[in-house]
């Protein structure tokens, strides 16, 4: 018995080892997006039509229980963007990553903080491309 325990683990603990590698599936961008570059995030468009040019930028902050709150919090970075780029910005409060994930995706979000894990799927269907994340002032993150 004690044999057969042993094997039976030593097998679950190889199938356990290998499902990583069948578990992952391909990185994929969205075929709405290119990426000519081999970065792994889209291009911007080459067809100056399809670029967005908004009135107002509008930014959502990664989903909390109460996203209002983070109104108040990005207040300084809103004007500061709005100084930077002669836009109106609007803070837009998103209930869920999905909600957040969607409005980027259809054109209606164009600057977010995207928590960690929704990072790559923003990057895949929504054509995000990240350029900074959150850090202590000694460049400690996490």
């Amino acid at each position: 018995m004690s044999l057969l325990r042993s094997m039976t683990c030593a097998a679950m603990l190889a199938a356990t080892m290998l499902t990583p590698s069948f578990a992952q599936a391909e990185f994929k961008l969205d075929p709405r997006f290119t990426d000519t570059n081999g970065d792994m995030v889209a291009d911007a468009p080459s067809d100056p039509a399809k670029q967005l040019d908004p009135d107002t930028l509008i930014f959502a902050y990664t989903p909390v229980e109460d996203p209002a709150v983070y109104a108040k919090v990005w207040q300084e970075f809103l004007d500061h963007l709005a100084k930077v780029t002669g836009k109106k910005v609007q803070f837009f409060p998103v209930q869920s990553n999905a909600a957040q994930l969607e409005a980027m995706r259809a054109g209606r979000l164009h600057v977010a903080g995207f928590n960690t894990g929704s990072n790559p799927i923003a990057v895949a269907c929504a054509g995000f491309v990240p350029f900074a994340m959150m850090a202590a002032k000694d460049g400690a993150y996490g």
